[in-house]
């Protein structure tokens, strides 16, 4: 029923008499005759949300009856009052979210004081009081100021003045606006050669009032075990903090907090392309000390060891993602609220998660009081897969160049790095024609780790194993071992066996064995390879098991960083690891979890894509990491190369041919149909005949529209690295790119036009009329003005002269064309020359020091406050998903993909299947989500002030203009933890349009609930639509199984898909084990859709989407028999949204990033990382063509010859990363071995091969 206590706290009837009374009549000033006896006492009602107040009235002494009313029943509420002379509603909330049991209260008759939760008084609820407003405020002011004196005085004030009772009451007491908890008691030693680092505990007022302190004083205990000196500080907020908290503040040298954010209240209005002034942490910030979240669970402590979620959505909202809009590090859960024996709630710390809390805090802390030239720094690569082609895996980033810049300005700050070279890379080196110095730095660094061993086991021999420098000896481990609780040991256990298991132990030496770890190590600092996860070392296991334990290996490795090399924090190079994907619970960890069991107290500081705010959020929440922001990669426009430039000229050729000499256009058209074939054109154009002459005009104009789009994608032009500058045709290129987008900014979507926009170029370039010479040609002019703009250096002044020439153009906004150069001379180049500000805000961190926070996303989306780079990115309010702009966005697409379909078939798509990804939802702040709601015909309803999400509504089918569409959603687990309130209302959609009473034509949804409930009758499951990953784990799957090669076929495929994906989502259901009900609506997908909504990366980009998308395509292909339509969204520019196949879409990719000669020389210039990148691109390709079948013998026979056989190519893979180019050698010979490769040449086959014995013998040498 909900909490409640209706006991009088004090004998005596209800009804008082009042010798005043009689001088009123009955009914003038109250709704009673009152009557007073000397025996009796009045009895308030206290109903509030603000649960400090329910342990106050109980310790007043006072008559109250209460309880809360956002828990209770209206029963229970009508229980309560019964007997209550008068009522106090205290409401955290607005007027509109006032629950029902508030109507009771209105509609009892007795007097009634409405109030709302927050400090500042809210007149909308007061003026719902019965009693007068000024009566109202100051019954206000005694609960804002709290605690046992004010409850016990307020309830004498409403007495007197409401009810005439006479009773004698004492004004407001006040309590210090902020104070700090006497602790006599507190430790003064200097246990580490230097003064403790003083760690300041901020908590709330009103639990100071009500005595709610006992896991504050916990915590206090635990900061001071863990070497620090705690100050614990009480005040009613941190929003426009006192002066004087301020300064005291100042003499912290780190913050936990377990207040609510301080920045502002609309969170909404923050993110990416809203008001920079909405969100104001100023006073804070300029401590320039770090602030951790402290999480405080409004959960009791069974309930969160019994989820997997780790915390309630509300919680999830107002303890983590909007604290993150102030820069604060997010710890672990502390304290839980448990229930006492008379129903009201108190905190009860947790001594081993205020331990954790603790240690982190005083780590942070620490660092401001070590010199650099003691602090030791741990620099950590990922490498997945485990490969010794892939070390340093980081989307966009040139990592291994990164690293040695970091490292010289580590040197130049003091840090003790040993002797220049003891670290390869440091050093002098002999110089590599061509290639900057840093390249040839970068790439030692990574031969010299991949000398020392790396972590391929393909390539580990016994003496890598017995030369490596880290040795953790299986005695040491298991005391480390025994320390972790037994949930893990036993999980680690049954995966690995008994410690220290026989990964990567060595017993050469030591028959026990030693877990052994590669790295380069010199000075202060330790240069290692993240641990593997393990699945390549037990591919059984990717079949049943994703949530497989973390190995001994891997936990040894993270305990050896702690426990022997005494790091004092952790730095994590770029997006991302696979720390904060290891099996636990998904936030407010616990000790069992992996992330949290080895990484332990370390601060981990985390160089990080600013684009992708999901991943990086994950490793916020989920590994107490410091965000540092790197901006994107270079980018620039695709632009036509070899055959593609021959046919522009051909078609050019014959478009002034057909106007002046039709009579040779005959001969042309058959030049025309030879390139195309020769090319392999027909076949993304899906055409296996040559057109006829009557169609040969539509076909050249089809063509033209192709080629267009091929060479105006934005590509990338490289990688970026740490703190670089775009410079020269860079900064060109990228403002261009940037300037591309109608600007989201302040807020506004219809302040600054993209430029080519301006210049008259329709930003759908769907319109048949926008041909690939207006395109060239905008293209030219937009280049040439951004060209003049730089040549002036980005000077204001010189825009007059610039724009001139447009004057009197009828095709150009004018206007528009100004506004969008100021911006970019005002706006775009002064963020993005604050790019050099990437590392020395890593070092800042390391300094102990805050990092600003700063909103996350695309910049070519128009959302240019993301920039600069640098900071702690923050992402989205979770409860704001879809915004409006969102929902435009996902309606298009929704109404994109049928009217394609619709096309095609010539019928409406019965049932769609999307995947749903969390980074994308904070991306874009939500159009997947949106088109969810759109396809099944459902419109979100918003709260104006805030901005967020409070219902949904059926569009009426007049006006929806077709069927319903279901769709069944397999969401990714990062968008499982970070939106549990969007999974609700994606759940709640689906009841909705399943519960609209329509034809089963007008209505899939409610069609196929009716029919699965027709075959087992359990209406839960057939309205059943969202699946995921098993609760705790992440990912699908596809990556792990494809890199093992322990598959065979489709059925394979779909196993693997089933197994990881098969849990069900929505209200009460929280990852229930649903695969039988996943696969009977697979059966159903007709279109299999996944959408790109960032210009920065594509379909070939990453494994994602090969293993979300291919993944569901094999999956339906298993189940049926026939492969459903595969498409794919863009929604990178929102105004223009357009819908591809995914052959379509591969082939665009293929033509215009993959083997384009730009973006090869691009990563040649990156040494070993651009022949990664080169390695992955192929690997991803594969990937695709195993689950989606969308690869042809063209792409597979291009790879080969432009990658492989290229001479110039061949000879940088040889010198960069040779093993880059065996894994691609490999790949392509296990596409010919699968069948996938169908016709290869035979003599490409053995020019391959023997590339192969070659490079074979130089890494065996």
């Amino acid at each position: 029923m909900g909490l409640w206590n209706p006991v009088r706290l004090r004998d005596g009837p209800a009804t008082v008499t009042h010798p005043r009374s009689q001088e009123h009549p009955a009914g003038t000033s109250t709704t009673r005759t009152w009557i007073l006896t000397e025996d009796t006492l009045t009895r308030i009602a206290l109903l509030t949300t603000t649960e400090t107040d329910l342990l106050s009235a109980r310790a007043s002494g006072a008559d109250y009856v209460y309880g809360n009313p956002a828990k209770l029943d209206v029963a229970a509420v009508e229980t309560l009052i019964d007997g209550a002379d008068l009522i106090v509603f205290r409401f955290l909330g607005g007027k509109e979210q006032l629950p029902a049991t508030f109507t009771t209260c209105t509609e009892s008759g007795l007097p009634l004081v409405v109030l709302g939760g927050q400090h500042t008084p809210d007149a909308t609820l007061m003026e719902l009081s019965s009693v007068p407003m000024g009566v109202a405020a100051q019954a206000h002011h005694y609960f804002v100021q709290g605690g046992v004196g004010n409850l016990r005085n307020v309830h004498a004030f409403l007495s007197d003045t409401v009810l005439l009772t006479g009773d004698a009451f004492e004004p407001v007491e006040q309590m210090p606006v902020w104070s700090e908890l006497p602790r006599p008691e507190a430790p003064t030693d200097e246990p580490d050669g230097h003064r403790r680092p003083r760690v300041g505990i901020i908590f709330y007022r009103a639990h100071y009032a009500a005595g709610n302190i006992k896991h504050i004083v916990a915590l206090s205990d635990a900061i001071d075990a863990a070497g620090g000196r705690a100050v614990p500080i009480q005040t009613a907020s941190l929003r426009d903090p006192d002066p004087g908290l301020i300064e005291f503040l100042g003499t912290c040298d780190a913050i936990i907090t377990t207040v609510q954010a301080s920045g502002g209240l609309t969170p909404a209005d923050a993110s990416a392309g809203g008001d920079e002034g909405a969100w104001d942490v100023e006073q804070l910030a300029k401590l320039d000390i770090p602030i951790l979240q402290g999480l405080t669970l409004t959960w009791n402590r069974e309930t969160w060891e019994a989820t997997d979620d780790g915390m309630s959505p509300l919680d999830v909202a107002t303890q983590v993602a909007v604290p993150e809009f102030d820069g604060r590090l997010i710890t672990v859960a502390f304290s839980f609220k448990e229930v006492d024996a008379d129903g009201l709630p108190h905190y009860v710390p947790d001594p081993e998660r205020c331990a954790r809390v603790a240690g982190l805090a005083v780590n942070h802390a620490r660092l401001r009081l070590i010199p650099p030239a003691q602090r030791k720094i741990a620099i950590v690569l990922s490498a997945y897969p485990t490969k010794h082609a892939r070390i340093g895996n980081a989307v966009g980033l040139d990592t291994p160049v990164s690293i040695i810049r970091l490292l010289r300005a580590m040197r130049e700050a003091g840090y003790n790095l040993g002797k220049p070279g003891e670290i390869p890379g440091t050093g002098e080196l002999e110089p590599v024609e061509g290639e900057h110095p840093d390249t040839t730095a970068g790439n030692a660094l990574i031969h010299a780790i991949i000398a020392a061993g790396g972590q391929d086991e393909e390539w580990l021999t016994s003496e890598q194993l017995s030369g490596q420098p880290v040795r953790i000896d299986a005695a040491t481990y298991r005391r480390w071992f025994a320390e972790f609780p037994a949930e893990l040991q036993e999980q680690v256990v049954q995966a690995w066996g008994e410690a220290p298991g026989n990964l990567f132990v060595d017993r050469v030496a030591n028959p026990d064995g030693e877990i052994v770890a590669a790295t380069l190590q010199a000075g202060n600092v330790v240069i290692l390879v993240q641990p593997p996860r393990g699945f390549g070392e037990n591919p059984i296991a990717i079949y049943h098991d994703p949530d497989l334990a973390p190995t001994h290996h891997y936990l040894a490795t993270y305990r050896w960083l702690e426990k022997e090399f005494g790091a004092h924090a952790v730095v994590h190079v770029g997006k991302h690891g696979n720390l904060e994907w290891l099996p636990g619970k998904t936030l407010a960890l616990d000790s069992a979890s992996g992330p949290d069991a080895a990484l332990g107290n370390l601060p981990l500081i985390y160089p990080f894509l600013v684009n992708d705010p999901g991943e990086g959020t994950q490793a916020k929440r989920r590994a107490h990491a410091t965000i540092v922001d790197h901006l994107i990669p270079p980018m620039a426009r695709a632009e036509s190369y070899g055959d593609i430039s021959r046919l522009e000229q051909l078609l050019d050729e014959y478009g002034n041919v057909s106007v002046m000499d039709p009579a040779k256009a005959p001969a042309l058209q058959g030049e025309i149909w030879q390139l195309i074939k020769a090319a392999q054109m027909h076949q993304d154009l899906g055409l296996e005949e040559r057109p006829g002459e009557e169609e040969f005009d539509d076909f050249v104009m089809h063509v033209d529209g192709w080629l267009c789009e091929i060479k105006d994608v934005q590509i990338r032009d490289g990688l970026h690295i740490l703190s670089q500058v775009p410079e020269d045709e860079g900064m060109v290129n990228l403002v261009l790119a940037i300037l591309r987008s109608n600007q989201v900014f302040g807020g506004r979507t219809d302040g600054v036009p993209g430029l080519r926009v301006a210049l008259g170029l329709p930003e759908d370039q769907q319109d048949v009329s926008v041909t690939r010479e207006d395109t060239d040609r905008v293209e030219t002019e937009a280049r040439s003005l951004v060209e003049q703009l730089a040549a002036a250096d980005w000077d204001m002044a010189a825009i007059d002269g610039i724009v001139a020439p447009l004057a009197g153009r009828e095709d150009v906004d004018v206007a528009g064309v100004r506004a969008a150069l100021e911006f970019g001379a005002t706006e775009v180049v002064p963020r993005l020359r604050e790019t050099a500000g990437e590392i020395p805000a890593v070092l800042h961190a390391l300094d102990g020091g805050y990092i600003p926070a700063g909103p996350s996303g695309s910049p070519l989306r128009g959302l240019v406050n993301v920039l600069p780079t640098g900071r702690n990115f923050y992402s989205v309010d979770p409860k704001a998903i879809p915004s409006r702009l969102a929902w435009q966005t996902g309606q298009a697409a929704a109404e994109n993909l049928v009217a394609r379909y619709l096309d095609e078939t010539g019928e409406y798509p019965s049932s769609v299947g999307l995947s749903v990804w969390g980074t994308s939802a904070m991306r874009t702040s939500g159009d997947d989500v949106a088109e969810v709601f759109a396809l099944l015909g459902i419109r979100p309803i918003w709260e104006e002030q805030s901005r967020r999400v409070i219902g949904l509504e059926p569009v009426p089918l007049e006006e929806l203009g077709r069927p319903r569409i279901d769709v069944t959603v397999r969401i990714s687990g990062f968008f499982r933890d970070a939106f549990p309130h969007v999974v609700a209302l994606l759940d709640d959609a689906v009841a909705l349009a399943a519960a609209q009473e329509e034809p089963a034509e007008s209505n899939f949804v409610r069609a196929h609930v009716a029919a699965d409930l027709k075959a087992h009758g359990d209406e839960r499951r057939a309205r059943t639509r969202i699946f995921g990953s098993k609760p705790g784990t992440y990912g699908a799957g596809m990556l792990e199984l494809i890199e093992s090669g322990n598959w065979r076929s489709d059925a394979d495929l779909a196993e693997v898909y089933a197994a990881w994906g098969g849990f069900a989502y929505g209200r009460d259901l929280d990852g229930a084990p649903a695969r039988d009900d996943m696969e009977n609506n697979y059966r159903r997908i007709k279109v299999a859709a996944k959408n790109v909504d960032s210009r920065e990366h594509d379909i070939i980009d990453s494994d994602d989407y090969f293993q979300y998308h291919g993944g569901m395509v094999a999956t339906v292909r298993a189940l049926t028999g026939d492969a459903p339509k595969a498409y794919v969204g863009d929604t990178s520019v929102p105004d223009a949204v357009r819908t591809r196949s995914l052959a379509e879409e591969t082939a665009r990719v293929f033509r215009a990033r993959v083997v384009n000669p730009r973006w090869l020389a691009a990563m040649r210039r990156h040494g070993y990382k651009g022949a990664f990148e080169m390695a992955a691109s192929v690997d991803y390709l594969f990937g695709f063509d195993a689950t989606a079948q969308v690869v042809g013998d063209w792409m597979y026979e291009s790879v080969a010859n432009t990658y492989l056989l290229d001479e110039e190519n061949q000879a940088f893979l040889r010198q960069a990363n040779p093993w880059a180019l065996r894994s691609m050698v490999e790949r392509l010979q296990e596409s010919v071995d699968r069948g996938m490769w169908e016709n290869p040449d035979p003599e490409l086959i053995n020019q391959l091969h023997e590339l192969y014995l070659e490079v074979e013998g130089d890494l065996e040498e």
